[in-house]
């Protein structure tokens, strides 16, 4: 053996870099664009060998004059198409309206799903009810998929005397159950177990439920999001994997965590799951795989990871700028377009929309949150310190079955 070390180079590790930087001319020209309808839907039985191709191929059916085209188009009704438009749009006119909301202080922090908006409203309508979603924070639109009264939803962002969760939540952070919307974590991965382990104790129960977990591009560097993966294998958990890639994990590249050489469906494969590529903006593609991915967890076929191919438009959250790590053009020439911009295009083909209508209910959504907004303002907003707002004592609650005596000690201090 040789100890000449002058042999060698010094070693160097490999840290992946976006891109585009703020200042470059971003440029997607080698982002291969999925042709619309050439992906053949498989059978919800076929096997991991069958369905490799589809960790890296992208499931597309609207085509870029709003056609829906191939084996994956949704059997839906005119009324079901025309409810996931409008779940999209009243997600965005709440997002919009809550982001005004922050900056003028009336709450401490909010996050948008802004470009996502179709894989969350599509999804929720391909289950169904008493499913159970494990969610991050940027699922909302599970919520208006379902016409969830928007007055929880900003009782909750305001922490005011309505709040249901009395206080205990950050901003966004939900909690409805009776929506089969589990509580939202800001630390992200845990729900990808927390699901499993639901799916798992539906299937021992006997029921006919499944769950849904939710997570982002750079959370699936964590290792709950790889112990999940192997319970889902292990156990053939009635779940589906969500991972939605909107390329940026607050300002790290997605490539931190696939490492830039394979996809996210790859990553099930190696678990013996099968998995799917999707194109996020494109709302009749979510539903088609959503429905699929259902179907197979419903009939005994175990979890299937979708990867959702998409961009996050807005910033990471009301504390984020985007400017400072990506061009600020990027997110208007991404590829795949706007999601509501293409079923409205889809609609308008159908002769069931028009430009004119389009106006029209974005004018009613807008009306329509800032009159919510005018009601849960009514109730108290977060640095409303002259109003009513949930008692201090919530703090001590819901943590443990018995408390500590230093707990008991602090509370009794606080006098409440």
């Amino acid at each position: 053996m040789s100890e000449n070390n002058n042999d060698y180079a010094p070693l160097q590790i490999h840290v992946p870099e976006p891109p585009f930087r703020p200042g470059d001319a971003p440029d997607f020209s080698n982002f291969d664009v999925p042709v619309a309808g050439a992906t053949p839907r498989p059978p919800i039985d076929a096997s991991r060998e069958d369905l490799e191709p589809y960790s890296e191929q992208v499931i597309r059916v609207l085509d870029d004059d709003g056609k829906a085209q191939g084996e994956w188009v949704p059997n839906l009704s005119d009324e079901e198409i025309d409810a996931g438009m409008r779940a999209m749009m009243r997600t965005r006119a709440f997002d919009e309206r809550m982001m005004k909301a922050q900056r003028q202080g009336k709450t401490s922090f909010y996050m948008q799903c802004t470009g996502e908006e179709a894989i969350a409203t599509a999804q929720q309508r391909a289950l169904r009810e008493g499913d159970m979603h494990f969610p991050t924070y940027r699922q909302q639109g599970l919520l208006f998929a379902q016409d969830w009264p928007v007055s929880k939803m900003m009782n909750q962002i305001f922490s005011n005397i309505e709040d249901e969760l009395e206080g205990l939540q950050l901003p966004v952070l939900y909690s409805f159950r009776d929506a089969g919307f589990f509580t939202v974590s800001g630390n992200l991965a845990t729900q990808y177990i927390q699901a499993v382990g639901w799916a798992m104790a539906s299937a021992i129960a006997g029921d006919t439920k499944i769950a849904s977990a939710w997570i982002g591009d750079g959370a699936t560097a964590e290792g709950d999001f790889h112990a999940g993966l192997n319970f889902a294998s292990v156990y053939k958990a009635p779940c589906i994997l969500n991972v939605v890639d909107n390329r940026w994990a607050i300002s790290t590249y997605h490539d931190i965590a696939r490492s830039g050489m394979s996809t996210f469906a790859e990553r099930a494969y190696g678990y013996g799951l099968a998995a799917l590529r999707v194109d996020g903006n494109d709302w009749l593609a979510a539903y088609a795989a959503s429905e699929w991915a259902a179907e197979r967890a419903r009939r005994g076929h175990g979890a299937t990871l979708i990867e959702w191919v998409t961009y996050r438009a807005g910033a990471h959250s009301t504390s984020d700028d985007p400017t400072k790590y990506r061009p600020k053009e990027e997110a208007t020439i991404w590829p795949l377009g706007d999601p509501i911009e293409r079923l409205k295009q889809h609609l308008i083909v159908k002769g069931l929309w028009s430009e004119e209508r389009h106006v029209q209910a974005e004018a009613q959504y807008a009306d329509e949150m800032r009159e919510e907004m005018e009601k849960a303002e009514a109730n108290g907003t977060l640095h409303e310190y002259d109003r009513p707002r949930p008692s201090p004592k919530a703090m001590f609650e819901y943590v443990y079955a018995d408390m500590p005596e230093h707990l008991r000690r602090q509370r009794q201090e606080m006098g409440v």
